[in-house]
């Protein structure tokens, strides 16, 4: 191992010991004990124990986000013999999914006190997916790309079924784990499939192999099948989406955001190794398929959600269409902009994401779960506030301006009409007009609509004002989304001319 193989993964080395050291010491201090009724939970003032493990953890996502911003600049480099890449690209991502995963357990703490989960293996399978996320993103081997896939997986079963009395978290964490372990399968067989033809492993020699025309094509084409099919069950896209819904509802609301927000970062990243830096030559093979299960995503998601009365379950189809519209910047593969477009998207959708879940979780309290439309109505009544940062969220969602979801669809409907997908662009409109109405629909019923019950505003102070700018960047980033396109757009630029 030289210097420069430390530096690179030097930010994952620590989150990995750091994990490990947490998770002994866990053990040696006193459990969190029960808070006083009318106290405020506040994150500075927890006592020993799994408040120890919280708070440290919070100081070790904050630096690493800190550190990967930082190297969004530096140039591409691959590390430890190949297995490893660092460039703007994967950085960019990765400060994204260590930020997404410390809002989400700032969002999640009062929730997870509340059901008597707020322990410290919550936290440490949390930083493990994260790890796992972490090397999916910047993996140069396709061994690497497995293990990092399946570390990130694993952990996250564990999670949605932490809530061991619940028969729809059991039965949530059952379907998730048999169907992932099936997408595993799919993607493993046709990774060793390319391995098959081309004798490698690394993605750089098997992009100059895939480009030989004496490869055999069809035996090529076949893995690509089982790739794109593992990759479309990891986005959760149409038709490899069922287990989209069900886990969301199932598993508890810190645990869906869990699943909602950074793995998505990691599995786009995946799907850009994959199929850009490492299959481009086989373009004509695999984007046929991604126009079909765009287009497929799309109509499903915004189609089925309407039907849905719980809000988790509505955000899970809204995800599948949002997934499919991440896909659709797949399709101009010669073009940075359109691939900047998808990662502004995804970026942009994770930050919407986790302002709306961590509005449904401070909206609950103990022995109530806010996850149906019911539990929104009248909200503006009580919370005015609260129920202005619904309506950003839910407007964002929507693509309405001027909300950074409008710019984020706009980017991408652009870079599609640029590859002269027209026609594809017109669908993806006309999506987007379906789907406005269930978004809008919960607008209407948080302002127009009389309550049912006392509506409460649980979690800390703290949690309160980041959500309340959350909901400020969402509309900022709408408003001024020149910054972090250009960001996407240099990192982008960058990743490509260093490959």
């Amino acid at each position: 191992m030289q210097a420069f193989d430390l530096f690179a993964i030097l930010p994952e080395l620590v989150l990995l010991v750091v994990t490990c050291v947490l998770l002994v010491a866990s053990v040696y201090v006193r459990e969190r004990q029960p808070a006083k009724a009318g106290v405020e939970q506040d994150i500075f003032h927890t006592p020993r124990g799994v408040g120890f493990v919280y708070f440290f953890t919070m100081i070790l996502l904050a630096y690493l986000a800190i550190v990967f911003a930082s190297r969004i600049s530096d140039v591409s480099l691959v590390a430890m013999n190949g297995l490893f890449q660092s460039d703007p690209f994967s950085n960019l991502l990765k400060a994204c999914s260590c930020g997404a995963v410390l809002i989400s357990l700032i969002y999640s703490k009062q929730y997870l006190i509340d059901r008597g989960m707020f322990r410290p293996d919550f936290i440490v399978l949390s930083l493990l997916a994260l790890l796992g996320q972490l090397v999916l993103i910047s993996g140069s081997n396709l061994l690497t790309l497995y293990l990092g896939l399946e570390l990130m997986a694993l952990p996250t079963y564990a999670l949605v079924a932490m809530r061991h009395n619940s028969e729809k978290s059991v039965e949530a964490a059952i379907k998730y784990f048999i169907l992932g372990a099936l997408a595993s399968g799919f993607l493993l067989y046709g990774m060793s499939m390319l391995y098959g033809v081309t004798g490698s492993l690394d993605l750089i020699e098997i992009f100059k192999t895939v480009a030989d025309p004496r490869v055999n094509h069809l035996v090529m084409a076949f893995g690509l099948v089982f790739i794109v099919a593992g990759l479309a069950f990891k986005l959760g896209v149409v038709p490899f989406h069922m287990w989209v819904p069900d886990v969301y509802q199932g598993a508890p609301t810190a645990v869906t955001l869990m699943i909602a927000a950074a793995p998505k970062i990691a599995a786009f990243g995946l799907l850009f190794r994959l199929l850009v830096n490492t299959l481009l030559p086989l373009l004509g093979d695999w984007q046929p398929m991604l126009v079909l299960l765009s287009i497929l995503s799309l109509v499903v998601g915004n189609v089925t959600a309407i039907a849905q009365t719980n809000v988790k379950r509505m955000l899970a189809y809204s995800a599948i269409a949002q997934m499919g519209f991440v896909m659709l910047g797949m399709l101009s593969v010669f073009d940075d902009h359109a691939f900047s477009a998808s990662t502004y998207y995804v970026i942009t959708y994770v930050l919407t994401t986790l302002g709306s879940f961590g509005l449904l979780m401070l909206l609950s309290r103990k022995g109530y779960d806010c996850e149906t439309l019911d539990g929104l109505k009248g909200l503006n009544k009580k919370h005015p506030w609260f129920a202005f940062i619904g309506l950003v969220m839910m407007f964002s969602l929507a693509g309405i301006p001027p909300t950074v979801g409008f710019a984020a669809k706009l980017s991408v409907l652009e870079a599609l009409v640029d590859a002269q997908h027209t026609f594809i662009a017109i669908i993806a409109v006309i999506a987007s007009l379906i789907g406005a109405f269930y978004y809008l629909r919960v607008v209407k019923v948080m302002y127009f609509d009389e309550p049912l019950h006392e509506t409460t505003v649980s979690g800390s102070t703290f949690a309160k004002g980041l959500l309340s700018l959350n909901c400020i960047l969402v509309l900022v980033l709408g408003i001024f989304p020149g910054g972090l396109m250009a960001t996407c757009l240099d990192a982008m630029r960058r990743t490509l001319l260093g490959s």
